[in-house]
């Protein structure tokens, strides 16, 4: 895979990752399902777990291509409120759209 193709690849999981917390009512998506609905506090955490999860491929990959850059905590603090960013479709269909039942 070219580093063009790893790096689309990121982004895109990035933004697979970002959404799926608000996408069900599972537990990182194979876990028990929450009744009657997930706590908004187990949604962020999923969050958090996800994007160390994307950070990890992203590292991997990485280190598949080459030396692996020192980076320092700018990095993480972009790299979090992207991923952050990247949620906020999901956030939006699960918290501000009005679902009929």
């Amino acid at each position: 895979m070219s580093q063009t193709g790893a790096i689309w690849l990121v982004i895109l999981l990035a933004c697979l990752a970002a959404n799926l917390p608000f996408a069900n009512h599972r537990v990182l998506v194979l876990g028990p399902r929450l009744q009657p609905r997930k706590p908004l506090v187990v949604r962020f955490a999923e969050l958090l777990v996800l994007y160390f999860v994307v950070g990890g491929i992203g590292l991997l990959l990485e280190k598949r291509a080459g030396q692996i850059a020192h980076q320092q905590w700018e990095f993480y603090a972009v790299t979090g409120a992207l991923f952050i960013t990247l949620a906020f479709p999901g956030f939006v269909y699960r918290y501000l759209l009005r679902h009929r039942t």
